[in-house]
């Protein structure tokens, strides 16, 4: 990936300008639903897959790349991409919310069933609802009240931030 990303975490909804908020853990939000889309020329099943992909190829590792092609289920996707070679964390910092935004509108973009119930979450701000997840959920499970409060959140909640944006972007 050459150049700068196109979106930084900067260019996300913050949680401050919402009052409604929608937890989830699984379903069509989650990066591991089976919601295939294409993206550069490729066909990805989950968009797990599609971010484990852009990582391996962000450090120039085809090989683990073409093995997360390969990797039938999302746990084996993130295990491949968790052994990418040359992984530098800096710069996947600089990258991680461009890849997943660029999957995400592509997800939701080509997949009229998936960006109906993403539409359908209004006006609310998706909040990835992972008690394990500091980085892309709130650390939070879902039944946990805390999860509606941003000031409670333990995780910046970065899927669910983006997720938000793509519902923006797609509504226009």
């Amino acid at each position: 990936m050459d150049g700068a990303p196109e979106v930084s975490e900067e260019d996300l909804p913050s949680p401050s300008g919402f009052t409604r908020f929608h937890p989830f853990i699984k379903g069509v939000f989650s990066q591991w639903h089976a919601t295939p889309f294409d993206l550069e020329g490729r066909r990805f099943v989950t968009a797990e897959q599609w971010m484990m992909f852009a990582k391996a190829r962000l450090f120039d590792d085809i090989a683990r790349a073409e093995a997360i092609l390969g990797a039938p289920d999302p746990g084996e996707q993130k295990r491949h991409g968790q052994q990418v070679a040359g992984f530098d964390q800096a710069t996947w910092d600089r990258w991680k919310v461009d890849i997943v935004h660029r999957g995400s509108l592509a997800k939701f973009g080509q997949n009229d069933g998936a960006l109906r119930q993403l539409l359908a979450t209004g006006d609310a701000m998706l909040v990835e609802a992972n008690p394990r997840d500091w980085i892309w959920g709130v650390g939070l499970s879902a039944d946990d009240p805390a999860a509606q409060s941003p000031a409670a959140w333990k995780g910046s909640n970065l899927l669910g931030r983006i997720l938000t944006d793509v519902k923006t972007r797609l509504a226009r």
